[in-house]
Order: C-alpha cells, then sequence, then structure tokens
C-alpha cells in the first residue's frame, strides 16, 4: 500500500502535473514552494497515427491498425513525437522529486492521460491522483490534503471506446477512400450527426409548400380601456385571429403534410384559399361581435436548471453567437483561471457550497422576496452520466459578479451567462395569468365566424429578473413575454375596427444549428455529450457539412458518403444502434459488462465464441462483423452511390474534383453534357431549372483556333481554378523528365469570359509577361499578371498596377514614373469596405466585410477573420460575421512555429561567436591590463552562453 502524504518526508519537492500550461500556472500559485507544477499539455502517449510510428516488432495487421486484433484487442501505444521532449523533461523533474501527484481532469479523458504519464514515467516515488472540479485555492488545497487511487474502471472505460473508434475510422474509412474520394473520413459519432444533416436536407428537398388563409380581426371595447389586471395603460384595442367558421375549425400549418396536402383524417377542417378569405372578410364588415367566453389559468414557470457542457453550447449559440467549439474554448479559459467549474459535465447538480453561494446573491441583488424557502434541487436528465461532476457555474464559496471579475470580451460574455443562469436556479418561480378570449359574430352571408385571442400577464417576475432562456426558433416566444388583453367578459359587444385577410405558406424544416444538432444527438444519446463539440468541429472541416448564417447545410459529399453508408453498413449509421453502443460503453464502463468479449463481436461477427450476450451486454443481437462488412466490397457500385437523380433525366455527380450535373446523352458511349455545380450551393436548391440554366452555360473545351507562328492549337478551358487558355502539344511531346515541356497556359482576365475571348485575347495572355523597355540603367521592366492582381517588375522591385488593362497599355514613361515615386511601406491605402454588418456585441465597433490579400475577411478593426468556404460577400449576415470573430478570438494569437533543435543549436553557437567578438573589439579600446581582463571575461561569457544556449537548445 503506497504510503499517505503526511508520511511522506516533511519538506519533500512533489511533482503535480496537469494537462495545459495555464491551469498549471493558475495552480502553481495556490501552492507552496515544495511543489513543482509542470504541464503534460494534453495526452503524451496514444495509438499510433499511422505505421511509420509502429515499433518494428509488430507487423500485417497491427501495424495498420495500431490493435492487435487477434490477441484480445490489445492497443499498441506510442509516445506522440510532438510531446518527446516534454516527457523527457517531465523524467527529469520526477527524479528529483519525492512525490509525484496526477492532477488531470475528473473525467474519463483525464483518467486515462494521468494513467499514461504513470505507465511511462514509471514513478519510483509514491503516486497520488488529485482531483478537482474547480481552480481555487481551497479546492486545490483539499485536493491534495485527500487524494486517491487511479481508477482503472475509468481508464478501461476511455481506452475501449478509443479502440472501438479507431476500429471504425481506420476500416470504415478506406471504404470511402476507394468509392467516394480520398481523403475522407467516418466515424462512430461523426457519421451519424452527418446523416442527421444529410436528412434533414432530403425532407427539404422533398417539401413541397401548401398555401392557406385566415382572417386577423383588430377589436375594441366600448367602455374604458380597463385590463384585465386593472392596468388603465394598456392599449382598448386588440388583435385576434380567425380559428372556426360554422363549427370547423380553420386549417394552420400544422394540418397540412410535408407534400403540400391536409393530413388524413382532417375532416373538420377548413383549409380557406384567397377568394374564400377576402369573401368571408367582406361578409364580416358589419357584423356585430360579442365576447362568447373568458377562460383564465394561473400561469407560473419555473428556473431552468443550471447549464451542463450542451445546455451551455445551446445557450452560447442562441444568445452570444457563438459555435460550439468556440464556447468550449472560452469556457476552457474560464476554467483554467479559476472562474468556473469544470466545463464538461452531464450533471445539473450544484454543491451546497454553490446553493449557498446563490441564495447569498439572490437575497443580496434582488431581495428575499425572490429568495425560495429551500434550495432548489435539480435531478440530472442525462443517462448515464458522467461520474462526480456537479454543474457548470461560478467557481468558489462565494460567486463574483461578472463586474467584480476584470474580464473582457467573450470570457466576460459567457462569464455572465453562467453566472445568470446559476443565480436564477435558487430563485423563485415566476407567477401571472394566461387568459383565452373567444369572439363570434354572423357573417351577412349567414355563416358563423369565431376568432380567439390569447394573453399572459406576469405578476411576478421571480427568476425572469435575472435569466431568460433563448429559442432555436427565431420567431419563438420567449418566456418573459407578456400579452395584455382589455378587460372583458362573457357576453360583452365589441366593435371589429379592422380585419383582413392574411395569406400563409407552409415551410419546410428548418435546417439544424449548431445548438439543435447537439440537443438533437443528446435527446437519441448518441456519443457523449462531451464530445460534441469535436464532432461538430469535424464535420465541418472535412467538408461534410458549412454554414449558411447558423444553419448546417450539408455538401453534396456528404451526401455520396451517408448513402454509401446506409446502403452498405446500415447498422453503423442507424440511430438505435448507435445509441445502444453508447449503453454499451457504459456498461462495460460501470463493470457490469466486459470489453474483449464485447469487442470480439463488434469486429468480428455474432458467430464469435464468448460474444456480447455472455459478456452481459443483453441478448447482443445489435452487434455485427466489421471485418466482414469492409472485407465484401465488390457490391459496392462507385457511381451509383454518388448519383442523385434531379429531374428531367438530369443527374448530380459527385465527382473527384466536386459535385457536377450531367444530362446523360442518347450515343451509345458517349459522354453527356456536363456542368460544375458552385460548392457552396445548398443542395435543396439544386431544382431542374437552376440544373438546366448551369448546362446551358459555356463548359468544357473550345477551340479558339491555331498560333499563326506554332500551329498549336489553343483552347479556352473552365478549370478548378476558374477558366484558362492553353496550348495544345503534340501528343509526343515529353512530359515528364529534363526534356519535358509544359504548354503555355494563362488565366483569363476578370473581364473575360470562355464565352467572349478570342484567339487574339489568349494569345496576348500566354504572351506574358511583356517587356515594358528598359530603365536608363539598362533594367528590363516586365508588366506581369500574378496571384495579387496587375503588376510592374524591375529586378526585385514590384509595383502595383491599378487595372488589368494597364498590363498592356502601360508605356515606359509612365512605368518610370511609377518607380520614381518612392516605394510605399507597410499596408496600402485601405480600401473600402465591401459590406457592413453592424456593431458586434462584444467589442462594440463596428464591423465590416473587407477584401484582403488572401480574400474577404470580416473585422471589427481589433480582430480579423477570414470568410470561410462556404461563406459568400453578399449573403453573410451579421450573426455570421460575429461568430467567425468570436470563433478567433477563442483561438487567440497564432502560435510561431518552433525552429528545429538543430538549427538552434547553430544560431546559439553563432550568437555566442558573435558577443565574444564584440566584446573583444571593445576591449582593445582600453588599456592593456582591462583588455586582458575583458578578453578573460569574454571568454568565459562566451563559453557561458554557448553552453547555457546547447542546454537549452537540448531541452527543445
Amino acid at each position: 500500500m503506497s504510503p499517505t502524504t503526511s508520511e511522506t518526508a516533511q519538506g519533500g519537492r512533489r511533482l503535480v502535473i496537469v494537462e495545459s500550461p495555464a491551469k498549471a500556472k493558475t495552480i502553481k500559485g495556490y501552492l507552496g514552494p515544495g511543489y513543482v507544477v509542470e504541464a503534460s499539455v494534453g495526452h503524451i502517449r496514444d495509438l499510433p497515427n499511422g505505421a511509420a510510428e509502429v515499433p518494428d516488432k509488430y507487423t500485417g495487421e497491427v501495424r495498420r491498425l495500431g490493435v492487435d486484433v487477434e490477441h484480445d484487442f490489445q492497443p499498441v501505444y506510442v509516445v506522440n513525437a510532438d510531446k518527446k521532449s516534454q516527457v523527457r523533461k517531465l523524467k527529469e523533474l520526477l527524479a528529483d522529486s519525492d512525490e509525484l501527484f496526477l492532477a488531470t481532469d475528473e473525467d474519463r479523458e483525464g483518467e486515462a492521460i494521468a494513467w499514461h504519464l504513470q505507465e511511462v514515467l514509471k514513478p519510483k516515488v509514491p503516486v497520488r491522483r488529485m482531483v478537482f472540479h474547480e481552480i481555487t485555492k481551497d479546492a486545490i488545497r483539499a485536493a491534495v490534503a485527500n487524494p486517491r487511487e487511479l481508477n482503472k474502471r475509468l481508464v478501461d472505460a476511455q481506452e475501449t471506446r478509443r479502440i472501438l473508434d479507431r476500429l471504425y475510422g481506420y476500416e470504415v474509412s478506406p471504404v470511402l477512400w476507394k468509392k467516394v474520394m480520398r481523403g475522407l473520413s467516418a466515424g462512430r459519432v461523426q457519421s451519424v450527426a452527418t446523416r442527421l444533416v444529410v436528412e434533414r436536407e432530403r425532407e427539404r428537398r422533398a417539401f413541397r409548400s401548401a398555401e392557406y388563409w385566415d382572417l386577423t380581426g383588430t377589436f375594441s371595447h366600448p367602455s374604458p380601456a380597463t385590463t384585465l389586471n386593472g392596468d388603465v395603460s394598456d392599449p382598448g384595442t386588440f388583435g385576434a385571429r380567425l380559428t372556426a367558421v360554422d363549427g370547423l375549425r380553420v386549417a394552420q400549418g400544422r394540418d397540412f403534410t410535408s407534400l403540400g396536402q391536409l393530413k388524413d383524417g382532417q375532416r373538420d377542417v377548413l383549409h380557406l384559399d384567397e377568394a374564400g378569405a377576402r369573401s368571408l372578410a367582406t361578409a364580416l364588415a358589419d357584423t356585430a361581435f360579442t365576447v362568447r367566453s373568458v377562460e383564465s389559468k394561473p400561469y407560473r414557470r419555473s428556473p431552468y436548471a443550471p447549464f451542463r457542457t450542451t445546455t451551455l453550447q445551446q445557450e452560447a449559440s442562441r444568445k452570444l453567437g457563438f459555435g460550439a467549439k468556440a464556447t468550449m474554448q472560452v469556457a476552457q479559459k474560464l476554467y483554467e483561471n479559476g472562474y468556473i467549474t469544470y466545463m464538461r459535465t452531464d450533471s445539473t447538480v450544484l454543491s451546497d457550497t454553490a446553493v449557498t453561494a446563490a441564495r447569498a446573491q439572490v437575497t443580496q441583488l434582488y431581495g428575499a422576496d425572490y429568495l425560495p424557502d429551500k434550495p432548489r434541487t435539480y435531478a440530472g436528465k442525462v443517462k448515464n452520466a458522467q461520474e462526480a461532476h456537479e454543474a457548470i457555474r461560478p467557481s468558489g464559496d462565494r460567486f463574483r459578479t461578472p463586474a467584480e471579475t476584470g474580464l473582457t470580451g467573450d470570457q466576460f460574455r459567457l462569464y455572465e451567462l453562467i453566472w445568470k443562469r446559476t443565480v436564477a436556479s435558487q430563485m423563485k418561480d415566476a407567477i401571472g395569468n394566461s387568459v383565452t378570449v373567444k369572439i363570434g359574430g354572423q357573417a351577412s352571408d349567414g355563416r358563423d365566424a369565431e376568432f380567439s385571442a390569447s394573453g399572459k400577464t406576469i405578476t411576478f417576475h421571480g427568476f425572469l429578473k435575472a435569466y431568460v432562456e433563448g429559442a432555436d426558433d427565431p420567431n419563438a416566444e420567449l418566456d418573459d413575454r407578456e400579452r395584455r388583453l382589455p378587460q372583458v367578459a362573457e357576453g360583452d359587444r365589441l366593435t371589429a375596427e379592422e380585419i383582413t385577410a392574411d395569406g400563409h405558406a407552409t415551410k419546410p424544416p428548418a435546417r439544424y444549428t449548431e445548438a439543435s444538432l447537439v440537443k438533437e444527438l443528446e435527446e437519441r444519446e448518441i456519443g457523449r455529450p462531451s464530445t460534441y463539440a469535436t464532432i461538430l468541429g469535424t464535420i465541418l472541416d472535412r467538408g461534410y457539412v458549412f454554414k449558411k448564417g447558423t444553419a448546417l447545410v450539408p455538401s453534396f459529399l456528404s451526401f455520396a458518403v451517408v448513402n454509401l453508408l446506409e446502403k452498405h453498413f446500415g447498422r453503423l449509421v442507424d440511430y438505435d444502434f448507435t445509441a445502444k453502443m453508447e449503453d454499451d460503453l457504459d456498461r462495460i464502463a460501470r463493470g457490469e459488462a466486459e470489453a474483449v468479449p464485447w469487442l470480439k463481436r463488434f469486429y468480428f461477427g455474432e458467430g464469435t465464441p464468448g460474444g456480447a450476450a455472455e459478456a452481459g451486454n443483453g441478448d447482443g443481437d445489435h452487434l455485427g462483423g466489421l471485418k466482414e462488412l469492409v472485407t465484401d466490397l465488390g457490391a459496392i457500385d462507385a457511381r451509383e452511390i454518388s448519383s442523385f437523380p434531379v429531374g428531367d433525366g438530369i443527374v448530380l455527380r459527385v465527382g473527384r474534383y466536386g459535385p457536377y450535373v450531367e444530362r446523360p446523352t442518347e450515343v451509345e458511349g458517349g459522354t453527356g453534357r456536363r456542368a460544375d455545380v458552385p460548392d457552396d450551393l445548398p443542395p435543396d436548391e439544386l431544382t431542374v431549372e437552376y440544373a438546366e440554366e448551369l448546362l446551358a452555360k459555356p463548359s468544357g473545351e473550345f477551340e479558339l483556333g491555331a498560333d499563326p507562328e506554332t500551329g498549336r492549337m489553343i483552347v479556352a478551358k473552365d478549370g478548378r481554378y476558374g477558366p484558362y487558355v492553353t496550348e495544345v502539344l503534340p501528343e509526343d511531346t515529353p512530359k515528364s523528365g529534363k526534356n519535358a515541356i509544359k504548354p503555355r497556359t494563362a488565366s483569363l482576365l476578370k473581364s473575360m469570359t470562355l464565352d467572349t475571348v478570342t484567339l487574339a485575347d489568349a494569345l496576348k495572355l500566354m504572351s506574358l509577361p511583356r517587356v515594358v523597355g528598359t530603365d536608363p540603367e539598362g533594367v528590363e521592366i516586365t508588366a506581369q499578371n500574378g496571384r495579387y492582381g496587375p503588376y510592374l517588375k524591375k529586378g526585385t522591385d514590384s509595383r502595383s498596377l491599378e487595372s488589368e488593362e494597364q498590363i498592356f497599355t502601360i508605356t515606359l514613361e509612365q512605368a518610370l514614373a511609377i518607380y520614381a515615386q518612392p516605394k510605399q511601406r507597410g499596408r496600402a491605402a485601405a480600401k473600402p469596405p465591401l459590406k457592413e454588418l453592424g456593431t458586434d456585441p462584444v467589442s462594440e465597433r463596428p464591423v465590416v466585410v473587407k477584401d484582403g490579400r488572401f480574400g474577404p475577411y470580416v473585422t471589427d478593426g481589433e480582430t480579423n477573420a477570414t470568410l470561410r468556404r462556404d461563406d459568400d460577400v453578399e449573403t453573410i449576415t451579421p450573426e455570421r460575421g460575429y461568430e467567425l470573430l468570436a470563433e478567433k478570438r477563442a483561438k487567440g494569437p497564432a502560435k510561431k512555429t518552433a525552429k528545429k533543435a538543430a538549427a538552434k543549436k547553430t544560431a546559439a553557437k553563432k550568437t555566442a561567436a558573435k558577443k565574444t567578438a564584440a566584446k573583444k573589439t571593445a576591449a582593445k579600446k582600453t588599456t592593456a591590463t582591462k583588455t586582458a581582463a575583458k578578453k578573460t571575461t569574454a571568454k568565459t561569457a562566451a563559453k557561458k552562453t554557448t553552453a547555457a544556449k546547447k542546454s537549452s537548445a537540448n531541452a527543445e
């Protein structure tokens, strides 16, 4: 048994290892001089990234997978190449320590990092597992005083997930490479998340809108404007909507199918068209209306639970415009700097200390009337929630108000959100009244019409004083919104001030946002909530999904990937199957099932002896054999899974270089007409009409004529990077080796198009660079078209031109005049913004879109963020601009790439030599005695400097 902390020699040196340098810096300030706090900088050991990292003793499948599937799925762990120097440093620090504290995060991932550290460092001193969920002085000192043993069950659970994800990714991804496109990836959760987004887009493509009409009436009460709650300031008129005609309910959007038809069984529903609605409005013009009923009910709303990881991501998206990744980056900084508790948690529980702190602030800020008699408790709603966590809240036993933190920007806004939610969770309910008034009258044509109005008044705001939850639907009414109605009673006569006919159309299901996709994954119990930000980042980075505003839009590439997975790996992307796998993994974590039999069943199939059923996972029928699935690929038709009918014989295909539409030719063996589809086109916008428009545009290869000098044919093409002209070389022209000849090629100018470019234009373009002349010293000046626009070049001196036309028209005199001007240093004159987006909610500065050297970007004058591939200057919304800036701020400044150690050694030697030489030179200017002394000093200093720099270089 390991000795306790008290048994360790008093005054000994203790090494504390955490994951990040920022966390280490904060904790170091809370511990005494006897502690050394160092970061592992994340995982130091993992499965190999490729066969090259696998030790030579492993062969075959083990080298490919990094897992020995034939010997109980033993993983092959290697120290990450970029962590070897850090491991060396940790070993050196451990050699001088009397005790080791592993202080990584208290979850599966953190427990696994701690275990890997112990395995790699092989400590010969006592090892403690130090855990905490907030970084405060009291919490850190309590963690040191109360260490525990490493939880091997948590380590095994994380390892099982890691092996499963490796098998899934390394077996299924190569299938995508062979059948769809190189560089793609598949994942246990990312593929299912992509399928959800694709299925929503399929629904939108299949959707057919329905039109329906109703009436809106503005009614007034002839008596003084006294309201239901006695407030004479309320208006005397109110609006009501037509709900029934002759006892038949007027159809609303919910009564229609996605194909635009009334749902079956809707016999008691009246579908009004425009003519019917306008006719009824006219017939009701002089109708006397009466109040048929007034129904009042008490209204009560309880506080929302404190934040857990997913609800924080959702609210930060709704209220702050943060993506899930940006939210977690900001939250990580708040946690590491001691402002909030651990941000990866499934729990809504608050500790007694936190409840006391929250209740104290309710009384202090809002008064005793807002404090409930008993503390509120919140039961966890997440199945298989991770162990030993509490909700995300401000840290400490006294919550700092946002103003007291000294935080700024995104960190201030996210802390404020967490603080408000936590305090509100310990406040009283909001109470009030909700009222429904029904108004009826008979039209001049004898039809009976009934209108309805609803109102809500809040008599005591309770927790709503502190916090109101946002909504994914921008048209949704928030909880603190009141709708006041005048005080009326049954039988009261009302006057219709105005009755108007309103037309409506059903809308396709809304695309997922990051917030709503996180919510959907959690509700389906797919994956772990703590990994959702990473999953969203992956599907965006891989090009499976792009953003249009805040909406997640699937690319055509993702349609092909999901199509393949659904048809040939259906169970792997089945929602229930994926949730069931998550269930099994949690049972393994709880010790209710064994990992190896379960992995055997998953990888080798149901016929494996000692499979999942025998491991305690129920019948195990939901598991199939992954190995067999990826071995037989003959049935997968690559062309079929990447082809999607558009209509009228037009097919969309996902090719090697992107999506395109094709109208097949009737000639056997012939090639149909093709046209590229813009990468940023939302799939539901690819209609037959738009496809016809694309096909009608010039595409393919256009012969412009022969070059009079060479006789070679000049053609114009539409390439991957835009339209260009080139020459066709003879078939026997060498294309590789020393004698290889490359065809002359030139991009079209911005003013040119494929259907207007001429042979003369092409020859002019391919003649570039154009010699303008020579300067008085005989140096040649040329005009050229470059990546960043047209320019002049004289030796190494380049000057920008104002337009592309100047390349061919500028004279030597004009060029010399340009060179006679002093060269502009630094930035060129600022270009006017391409678009103004509004005021950034964080920096409170105006946000604009500008055209930069590397393309358009958004800026608030402090932070710049390049527009993504899927963003468009014309359609970008203010919210999207603010989100890009928030993500850029969360990343922080770009880190400089470290130079190689060898280079640093050389630099160190050169610096030392220069310093020595400099000191020797200075020494000659003094007396002989001083010279001798200074030479000696200089040499000694040089040796020390060189030695120190060598040591530093070796450490890196």
